[in-house]
Order: structure tokens, then sequence, then C-alpha cells
């Protein structure tokens, strides 16, 4: 962890960003930044603003059934509870509603994809304390798992940590149940902080069925050609600003562009790209509305592949 964390550390504090397709140069990231800082400077001046904060604190529960070739009979039912780019110092009145939602939820696993932090000046124990704040009535039975995201300082990992969850850096963990065992690898951020050990951990098992959490869909093949059965992610905020029929504008993917939101497959496994609970720079969505994700898993027999919203 020592190793990993001096390696994130240097590119945190390096000009640029490395991405599974290759570096770039941070100078994009902040050009990006200043313009939508200019955008949503103009649009507070208009009702549009106002309705595009409303939109963000519309949240969704997304209950998905999701039937897997080869899952352990004891996990059939398996109950995992997904948050992804939670973001809420950025709209801290989104924990409130987000508590409301999650309030008596049940689950075997919670699962953070990544990007509990937003602004990087702001502290990452309040982002974390406002996630716990809209965590408060959710009873996991299980692990509480996070990866972190592209927002995420490596600092995170402590603070994560001392508020009961097991991050999992480029590593992963083996759940027993009745019998039967399954295996979730969590990797760093593969849209900034990409290193070759991430694909080294997606290729550290024992023939396990596998889980993969990733912040990022952009490893989505890599995990497939690994044998993985299930990819959940977020990163793009399903767009946060669309199109009518919910089409991204930008979804900041350099790769598996496919995967930008919703469900998809990528070749035998299934993927679910979570559209965040939270909003990025503005405080604003337009077409496409914040979410958490509950996901059943279950043997096909059971079951199809299905979803209800």
């Amino acid at each position: 962890m020592e190793d990993w964390a001096t390696r994130r550390r240097a590119i945190e504090d390096s000009r640029y960003l490395v991405s599974r397709a290759g570096p770039y140069g941070r100078w994009r990231k902040l050009a990006f930044r200043a313009v939508v800082t200019v955008l949503g400077g103009t649009l507070r001046r208009t009702p549009v603003f106002a309705r595009g904060r409303r939109n963000a604190l519309d949240l969704r529960k997304v209950e998905l059934e999701l039937a897997l070739p080869d899952l352990p009979p004891a996990f059939d039912g398996y109950r995992i509870l997904q948050l992804s780019d939670t973001h809420l110092d950025h709209f801290p009145e989104l924990a409130q509603a987000a508590r409301v939602l999650l309030d008596g939820v049940e689950v075997d696993m919670l699962a953070v994809t990544g990007d509990v932090h937003g602004h990087p000046r702001a502290p990452i124990e309040h982002s974390t304390g406002l996630l716990m704040e809209a965590l408060s009535g959710v009873r996991v039975r299980g692990p509480r798992l996070a990866v972190l995201g592209n927002h995420d300082p490596a600092a995170m990992v402590g603070t994560l940590e001392r508020a009961g969850f097991d991050v999992l850096v480029n590593r992963s963990i083996l759940l027993q149940r009745g019998g039967d065992s399954l295996r979730v690898t969590g990797l760093d951020d593969v849209h900034s902080f990409y290193t070759e050990a991430a694909l080294s951990a997606l290729g550290d098992h024992d023939g396990e069925f596998r889980i993969a959490l990733v912040h990022s869909a952009e490893v989505a093949d890599d995990a497939d050609d690994a044998g993985y059965a299930l990819y959940l992610c977020g990163h793009t905020h399903g767009g946060q600003i669309c199109l009518p029929g919910g089409r991204p504008l930008v979804t900041h993917l350099k790769r598996c562009r496919h995967a930008a939101s919703g469900l998809w497959r990528q070749g035998r496994m299934i993927g679910y790209t979570s559209r965040g609970l939270g909003v990025s720079d503005l405080p604003l969505r337009f077409n496409t509305r914040g979410e958490v994700v509950v996901i059943t898993l279950r043997r096909p027999a059971a079951s199809s592949l299905s979803q209800r919203f």
C-alpha cells in the first residue's frame, strides 16, 4: 500500500494524468473546468439554473435483478447497494435527499465506486461525513467496500477506512457464504491514475466467480478478458447535462465509450455504469437523474436480465 501511495501522489503532483489509454496533460481538465465555470456564471442569472438544481435533487432508486451465469448458489439473491460520484461537498443538500431515499434499505454489500470527494480544496472529511449521513438509514449485513475515483486523493483511503469502509486499491477480497465463494476486486481510478498494478489486480484470482469495482468503465475489456462476470462503475454521471432522451453531451471516457450509462455488455460480462448520486462543478442536471442502485444477483434459472425503475 505504501508503494501504491507513493506512485499515486507522484501523479497527483505532476503536470500529467494517466489513463488506460495513456498520459494526458492536466491542462485539459483545467480548461474544461474554466469553461464550466463561465457557463455556470451565465446560467445563475437565468431561471434555468433553479430548474437544474431541482432536477439534481430529484434522485431515484434503481432496482436491478441480474442473472449471472455460474453465480454460486449461496449468492443467489445477494443484494448490493451501489453509490457512485456522491461529490456531496459540491451540493450538501443531496445528503438529506439521499438519506430519505435510502432509509430502511437492507443489503448484503455496500459498494461505493469512487468520487466521494468533489472540490480539490474542500476537506475530504466533510465529503465523507456527508456520505455517512446519507447512508445512516441503510442496514448492511456484509462488507462496506469502496474504491477511489479521479477526484479522490490518496489520503481518502484513510478517511474512508476510519468511516468503516474496506478500500480496495488494486486488490481483492474473497467473500464466503454457505460454502461458496465470490471474489470482489477493486481498482484505483483508471481514468487519471492508471498504473499496471490495476491489470495485475484483475488477474489475481484462483478462478472464483468475480465482480469488479472500478470508478470508470475504461478497463471493461480487460476485466472481460480476465473472466469477470459483473463490472460496477460510475464516473460519467450519465452525462449530467444531456440531450432529450438522455444522450450525454460529455462522458469523459477515453475507452469503452459504449459503457457510458446504465446497463451494458462487454463480451460475456455484464456491466452497470451508475449515473451517480451527486454532481460535479455545476450543481445541475438536465435529462438525466441522480441515482442509487440496488442490484440483486440471480442464477440464470431463477431470473433473467431485467431492470425495474
